[in-house]
């Protein structure tokens, strides 16, 4: 991706003026050694207001990782010190990885084995010192524990007697069990789960000790997985009063007083295009074609920013939080409901104001122009995606119960795809899988997963949302606005490496390694098209990308092959699109140089924060979807399913079922008619005797043999297996007496999964 620079509506480069940042990192590195402040205020021939910024840049930068401070008073370079600042990534089985906070050329994760862990935890932010390079990497221990990541953690209480107890973490990446001293259990009962505060952490040679600060309930109970998950992912539930009065003193009906000065919609046609159970609208769209051919497209997104004012409470609360969390059964929303599924909800045929971008499109699809407005809309239709695609596929009654809207739809329908037909020949890539959906009970457990398929109409909404979202960045980036943009960099060499060396023992052409581009992946997605390896793929290669995040710097976004992309069509339920809005608007009515200043200062923090709060909210919607899955699988115990081995290792093969998407094990001890060697490069287990393989990629049918809710995993069985182990039997020879791993053997390791789902990628619905 090249370099871009910020630039002026006219496309003339801003002159920037250095930042002392920039100024500081470059005179530490001059110098050659460690400095004192007193050394920078010298080097930099600072005036005391400058002094004055100094300390704060200097906490700034040992915060992100930039400079160590070290004793003495002064500040370092990391890397010229065989340092590593990052944060520590806990194996089960013992060991962990320091991953780096900034990342020189060719740098990879720091190795720590089990006894150079020391005090640290799991997520814990470290200083490491690299102690040899090793043949997979580079190797050191944690000198240094800068941040503890977890002031509480969850697990399951254990009774010890008169001497008090212990709690189990739910969490195997947290190596050490917490010790309560007596009294200091609050009530819980052995086998249950609890938060738990940390009063002292851990050192070298003790366990960390705690308190008990709430009692969950038993892992049976219903309901208590979704505690447990909130929990442990320290996600806030409930707002403070102060927060809620906040939202209802604003939360009052669209007056006069509010549409002045606004663009007034309310004469177009305007529809919302969510899912059935939507309830928080954040965007809705109109068309209409123009005399000469072509397109005016209106997308409008809900003023969050006209309620949400900066630094109160509510915004606070907002930023905190960073995302709304997506549950199954429950949302943990990010505003409060008299906000966001009220007030700011684009409701049918109720006013709402709105961020609106009207972009003018030729015959082609392809952009002309695009202004932004602060607008009034009054939504005619709420669609749900079926409804709108019955509406385009012709169905009388659907389009019987909403004629106004049936012509706008058509046109709609007809300009989406010629917007994705463009992104598709600029290399932009699409990951159309279905989606799985769980059935819930009453009380919260599954029942079933049903199949999700794309809709046309959910392409239709994408498109549209993208094209704002990409119009946005543009319109900032050249105006030199600071703000938060939505990246995706290009991915490891390493990673390209990987996937080519998995998708050629599949039988399919790859792109060349090296320089990869975005069109040498969607070459590929284009080969397995409607093929049983598809899904899998797709997968590996979600695996291979970087996950997208949010940075103060306009770095463009890989995997939609573009240079400009910012997140503006959510606000409801991300804060960085309300960041977005407020950038925006301020152009349209006028920037305070003093706020800018002061935002720019913040957009690197604020980067980091919004990203890690994205992370949390993804790890704790997937983590509970899986539980629920196990826990559906614990009544299929002795029940033959078909699946796609999914990964293959020394200890196994992990399948994934058909259908109801669920994952797990066939350990190798199980597969009991040969002794099976790992082929590491072709991907397989190779009988020594009998010859035969398992690859990445067969079609396998298998037996549930155990599920263990405690561990939250799913053991499998080969019924091939299984099956010439009963026939051997009954013709009189016993079959092999290989036993399968006990828990304390059996490996934590889970297989490879896409770190980010092709939603989260790029956003939930809109990327």
């Amino acid at each position: 991706m090249s370099h871009l620079r910020h630039q002026t509506p006219g496309g003339n480069p801003i002159d920037k003026p250095e930042s002392l940042d920039r100024r500081v990192l470059d005179v530490v590195s001059r110098l050659g050694k460690p400095v004192s402040v007193r050394d920078l205020v010298r080097a930099l021939s600072l005036d005391p207001p400058a002094r004055r910024e100094l300390k704060a840049v200097l906490r700034r930068l040992i915060a992100n990782g930039a400079l160590v401070d070290l004793r003495g008073a002064r500040v370092g370079l990391p890397d010229r010190m065989n340092l590593v600042v990052g944060r520590l990534s806990c194996s089960p089985s013992g060991h962990g990885f320091v991953v780096p906070e900034v990342r020189g050329e060719g740098q990879g994760d720091l190795f720590v084995a089990a006894a150079n862990i020391r005090e640290a935890l799991h997520g814990d932010r470290v200083v490491a010192r690299v102690e040899r390079h090793g043949p997979k990497g580079p190797e050191g221990r944690i000198i240094r524990v800068l941040e503890r990541a977890n002031e509480r953690l969850v697990g399951r209480y254990e009774d010890d007697g008169p001497l008090g107890g212990h709690v189990v973490p739910f969490d195997p990446r947290i190596l050490h069990e917490i010790f309560l001293p007596a009294g200091e259990e609050r009530g819980a009962l052995a086998g249950q789960m609890v938060t738990v505060e940390i009063t002292r952490p851990p050192t070298a040679t003790r366990n960390p000790a705690g308190r008990v600060v709430e009692v969950l309930g038993r892992l049976t109970d219903p309901g208590v997985d979704l505690k447990v998950v909130v929990a442990k992912h320290a996600l806030p539930d409930a707002f403070p009063e102060e927060v809620e009065e906040e939202a209802r003193r604003v939360a009052r009906p669209v007056g006069q007083e509010d549409v002045a000065g606004r663009t007034d919609f309310r004469g177009e046609l305007t529809v919302t295009i969510d899912p059935e159970t939507a309830r928080d609208h954040d965007d809705a769209v109109g068309i209409e074609r123009r005399p000469h051919g072509g397109y005016r497209l209106a997308v409008h997104i809900a003023d969050v920013a006209h309620y949400v004012r900066e630094a109160g409470a509510l915004d606070q609360e907002a930023y905190l939080r960073g995302t709304s969390v997506y549950f199954p059964d429950r949302v943990l929303p990010m505003l409060p409901h008299a906000l966001s599924s009220d007030v700011c909800s684009l409701i049918e045929g109720h006013d709402r104001l709105t961020q609106s971008a009207v972009i003018d499109l030729d015959a082609r699809g392809r952009v002309e122009r695009t202004t932004f407005h602060d607008g009034v809309i009054r939504s005619a239709a709420r669609l749900s995606y079926a409804e709108a695609q019955a509406i385009v596929d012709g169905d009388r009654e659907s389009r019987g119960r909403h004629p106004a809207v049936v012509e706008p739809l058509l046109a709609m329908d007809e300009l989406a795809k010629l917007m994705r037909k463009r992104r598709y020949e600029r290399g932009s890539l699409d990951f159309d899988l279905p989606e799985p959906k769980l059935v819930l009970d009453a009380a919260g457990e599954m029942t079933g997963i049903v199949r999700h398929e794309r809709l046309d109409s959910m392409r239709l909404v994408e498109e549209f949302m993208l094209a704002a979202n990409e119009a946005v960045a543009e319109r900032l980036h050249r105006a030199g606005a600071g703000a938060l943009y939505r990246i995706h960099e290009q991915p490891d060499p390493e990673r390209v490496e990987e996937f080519v060396e998995l998708v050629s023992s599949l039988g399919y052409r790859v792109p060349a390694t090296g320089s990869v581009r975005p069109e040498d992946f969607q070459r590929v997605l284009r080969q397995i098209e409607g093929k049983p390896e598809e899904k899998l793929v797709s997968y590996l290669l979600l695996r291979t990308m970087k996950l997208a995040r949010y940075h103060e710097e306009n770095l463009g976004h890989f995997g939609l092959a573009t240079d400009m992309y910012a997140h503006f069509t959510s606000p409801i339920r991300r804060y960085p699109d309300l960041v977005v809005h407020r950038a925006l608007r301020a152009l349209r009515r006028g920037r305070d140089a003093g706020r800018e200043a002061w935002l720019r200062e913040k957009l690197p923090e604020m980067g980091l924060h919004l990203s890690d709060r994205e992370r949390r909210a993804s790890e704790a919607e997937r983590e509970l979807v899986e539980w629920k899955k196990v826990r559906f699988m614990a009544g299929k115990v002795g029940e033959t399913f078909s699946g796609l081995v999914t990964g293959v290792q020394a200890f196994g093969l992990f399948a994934e079922l058909d259908e109801i998407y669920v994952q797990g094990l066939v350990h190798v001890s199980s597969m009991t008619d040969d002794y099976y060697r790992l082929d590491e490069r072709g991907h397989r287990l190779v009988g020594e005797n009998t010859g035969t393989v398992y690859r990445l990629g067969d079609r396998v049918r298998v037996q549930v043999a155990r599920v263990d809710l405690v561990r939250r995993q799913v053991d499998f069985a080969l019924a091939s297996v299984l099956e010439r182990a009963k026939g051997a039997s009954s013709r009189g020879r016993a079959p092999s007496t290989r036993r399968g791993p006990g828990p304390a053997e059996r490996p934590r390791r889970r297989p490879g999964k896409p770190r980010e789902s092709a939603r989260r990628h790029t956003g939930r619905k809109h990327r």
